[in-house]
């Protein structure tokens, strides 16, 4: 938790290795083409783009006024109390543990087919140990060395992606089936297959932006450096994904798109057949590369999110005084990162030891309960922002910013979070078991578990209840 230490390339970066554009490209995108609209998620993309950018307004505006590394929970404390910043905390980690679960079953199971592709050959669970121990290692130590590795991690990734993305353009895209000359207006596309779906799918790109207000005890200059990064975090990642998507479906043409994703033995090869296509030589296997380097990336950010929410639930009583230390030497939330990394093991373990799928079972299951928590959180800052405000002087802050735009947008994600906890079967596979109910109840758990603990702690320490959430930088 070194002070100073990181600038605004850096909390940028680091907030979107969270996103995983590569990992967003090749994965997510071809899914949501094939089961969400189609041709629209263009549009769809835009759409979330604005929503989170409406949200951002709010979040920014209160970031002048918080400077924890709490986030969320920070905000929860300052907006609605001590008992909400409770349920926040622990919300926070079971979502991002989630994550973090999750996405090491997806990088064991890409890792073993791209290594294997090199005649390199493990078994998914060996490449996830080995992801696991390599994050430990970097968030034990401290973060300005993993803002190094992922600046340049995700330097990489935006550059074979938009290489490819070049590429199309350069070509006129499939020159036979309309080239370039795609509507990404067009409302009976955008209407079309499962808008909800696709929303979902482009909503997840963007987990990982809120995460600024993370690092506001460690940026430099915070009240310049946080709200800048918010908003270029969030136009990056839109505005990347709106030009790529435009593209993908250029490369192949609207008509032939879902055909040629529905034809193909896994739709995450689209995007490195196109790659194929219009680049050729070493870009398609350098591309599989970066996408485990993307997924470790991802890995390396939740990880420093995880130890930096049990850092300050530790610091301030909501968890044992040892997770509120840092290390004497790298000054990092070491024990947070320690018991994130057993508990990664652990996850694991159980995964491999039962036969499970790394990506079908560890990672479908296991991300939507964090896609569903941090849609929780994002609805409780959106509430917490509006009220907040309400208790400052008159004039402190236009209303647009302070009231309109974080209820609008929080009613957005508070139907999306409704919608995914009422269809957690169908999104995941899990439909027709216990399963289905059972882990999108990990969240509303979490959240009781976390008021019960802000209750012991108003109990034997009210100065320490008060103090929730108070500025430490």
């Amino acid at each position: 938790m070194r002070r100073n230490s990181l600038g605004l390339l850096a909390v940028t970066f680091m907030v979107i290795s969270a996103a995983a554009p590569l990992t967003g490209v090749a994965g997510a995108v071809p899914i949501a083409f094939l089961i969400g609209n189609g041709t629209g998620v263009p549009a769809t993309f835009l759409f979330m783009t604005l929503v989170m950018l409406a949200f951002a307004v709010g979040y920014v505006a209160m970031s002048r006024h918080v400077k924890n590394a709490g986030a969320f929970y920070a905000y929860a404390a300052r907006g609605l109390g001590g008992r909400w910043a409770g349920a926040t905390a622990f919300t926070a980690l079971a979502a991002y543990n989630a994550m973090q679960f999750g996405l090491i079953g997806l990088l064991g199971g890409i890792s073993a087919g791209v290594f294997g592709s090199f005649g390199i050959h493990l078994p998914w669970w060996g490449w996830s140990l080995i992801a696991i121990a390599l994050v430990g290692l970097l968030g034990y130590r401290q973060v300005d060395l993993s803002a190094k590795v992922l600046i340049v991690l995700v330097a990489l990734e935006y550059l074979i992606v938009l290489i490819v993305d070049f590429a199309i353009l350069a070509a006129g895209g499939a020159t036979d089936a309309g080239g370039l000359s795609v509507n990404l207006f067009d409302t009976n596309a955008i209407f079309s297959g499962s808008l909800t779906a696709a929303i979902l799918f482009c909503l997840g790109s963007f987990i990982g932006f809120e995460a600024t207000t993370i690092y506001a005890e460690e940026a430099r200059d915070p009240e310049k450096t946080i709200p800048r990064a918010t908003y270029l975090s969030v136009l990056m990642i839109g505005l990347f994904f709106v030009f790529t998507t435009w593209l993908m479906i250029a490369g192949v043409g609207a008509e032939n798109l879902i055909p040629t994703i529905g034809g193909l033995a896994d739709p995450t090869e689209y995007f490195f057949m196109l790659a194929d296509i219009y680049v050729g030589g070493p870009v398609p296997p350098i591309a599989g590369l970066l996408l485990v380097s993307s997924l470790f990336a991802a890995l390396s950010a939740f990880h420093n999110y995880i130890a930096r929410y049990s850092y300050v639930a530790g610091r301030e009583g909501l968890l044992p005084a040892a997770f509120g230390r840092t290390h004497a030497t790298h000054a990092s939330p070491h024990v947070g990162s320690v018991v994130q990394t057993v508990g990664a093991l652990i996850v694991l373990a159980i995964f491999a030891g039962l036969g499970l799928d790394p990506i079908l079972n560890m990672f479908t299951w296991i991300s939507q309960i964090g896609t569903l928590g941090v849609l929780g959180m994002m609805v409780v800052t959106s509430l917490a922002v509006i009220v907040f405000f309400r208790r400052q002087p008159a004039g402190e802050a236009p209303a647009m910013s302070t009231l309109i735009l974080p209820a609008l947008s929080g009613a957005i994600m508070a139907a999306l979070f409704l919608y995914i906890f009422a269809n957690f079967g169908d999104l995941t596979g899990t439909a027709g078991g216990g399963l289905s109910w059972m882990l999108p109840s990990i969240i509303p758990l979490a959240a009781v578990v976390g008021w019960l603990a802000a209750l012991r702690l108003e109990k034997a320490d009210p100065a320490g209840f008060a103090r929730m959430g108070e500025n430490r930088a």
